[in-house]
């Protein structure tokens, strides 16, 4: 099974509270933009050159705030009950 069909069998619990922020003055800064190619689930966009991201649908990994070598983007586990479930892909 390819990737994107795993990702297609995941199941979620949205929780209503963002558990990832992103400071955008500080991704101005950024030449590389490298949340834009580590998300496994392609929630960053470059939005008429700003980054724009979802955290609804977020996989857990954290790949985003690892990659952001400039500390822009700040990733909490969602509250008890909520976030993704992956036993089903």
């Amino acid at each position: 099974m390819i990737r994107e069909d795993k990702i297609r069998q995941t199941r979620f619990v949205v929780d209503p509270e963002d558990h990832i922020t992103v400071n955008t003055a500080i991704c101005k800064n950024c030449s590389e933009k490298p949340c834009l190619y580590v998300c496994p689930v392609q929630h960053y966009t470059l939005e008429d050159g700003d980054i724009a991201y979802m955290w609804q649908g977020c996989l857990e990994c954290g790949a985003c705030r690892i990659v952001c070598g400039l500390g822009a983007i700040e990733w909490k586990q969602p509250r008890g009950g909520f976030g993704v479930y992956y036993r089903f892909g």
